[in-house]
């Protein structure tokens, strides 16, 4: 069996160098002060972080799909990073983008279309679909190296540090929502070939609904109060303060003026 894909369904897409520039250089702008509007520069380096983070998501899926046996991801151009080539670029991509502007949570999206059939073993199943919340996971360890590398005080502005802590914010729910055993998440696929047969048909009918459950939820209070908690305590565990978090949505929101800090 070959896990080879050629050289350009291996190359990084311009598409998404864009985005991590932009990224770079709204983080640089938010960290030197230079934007005009602090928090539209916030806006903007989060916007694209989380993007960058989502493709990054679903590169995961389709790398550990090719090792484990799937050589049409490379046709597919999922392992170029680009966003536009994923099946439901809408639910990749758009729609988390949405949930973030409107209720600061890192809600997961779409997925990229991996043909399990021609991938062999429960444990590949499982680890296709456990890679991308675990890039979540990694990419939030990573943003809290870069948080802890210094406060105010050690010459790392305000709004730049409360940036990075929405964005740890925006990982850890992303990773806890994408680990949740429903049909449709990633969850569900991690644990789904070590199922029955019938208990899988049974179950797919309602795959298309997992997300839209899982939304619901968050609404009932003792759910929402719960989950935000669990996020809260891990952040705190990670050493970042939940009221930097809340700053960094406060900017984010820069239609809304700057936050009293």
């Amino acid at each position: 069996m070959t896990t080879a894909a050629a050289s350009h369904e291996r190359r990084i897409s311009p598409v998404f160098i864009g985005l991590a520039l932009i990224m770079g250089v709204s983080g640089w702008a938010v960290w030197d002060g230079y934007s005009i509007n602090t928090g539209f520069g916030v806006f903007l380096f989060v916007v694209s972080g989380w993007v960058v983070s989502l493709c990054l998501h679903e590169y995961a899926h389709a790398r550990t799909a090719l090792h484990g046996g799937d050589i049409s991801v490379g046709a597919k151009g999922y392992l170029t990073l680009n966003p536009l080539k994923y099946t439901h670029a809408a639910l990749s991509i758009v729609l988390p983008v949405v949930f973030v502007i409107l209720g600061g949570i890192g809600l997961p999206g779409g997925a990229v279309f991996i043909e399990r059939g021609r991938i062999r073993g429960r444990w590949k199943h499982s680890l296709v679909s456990a890679a991308g919340p675990l890039t979540n996971v990694l990419f939030a360890l990573l943003l809290v190296v870069a948080f802890a590398l210094g406060g105010p005080a050690d010459g790392l502005p305000t709004p730049f540090r409360s940036a990075l802590a929405f964005l740890v914010l925006l990982q850890i729910s992303a990773a806890i929502l994408n680990f949740l055993p429903v049909p449709g998440l990633d969850g569900y696929g991690v644990i789904e070939p070590w199922l029955s047969h019938g208990v899988r048909r049974q179950v797919e009918p309602f795959a298309p609904f997992g997300m839209i459950a899982v939304f619901g939820c968050l609404y009932i209070p003792t759910v929402n109060a719960g989950f935000w908690d669990l996020i809260y305590g891990i952040m705190n565990t990670l050493n970042v303060p939940d009221y930097y978090a809340a700053n960094g949505y406060a900017w984010f929101q820069f239609w809304h003026g700057a936050p009293t800090l």
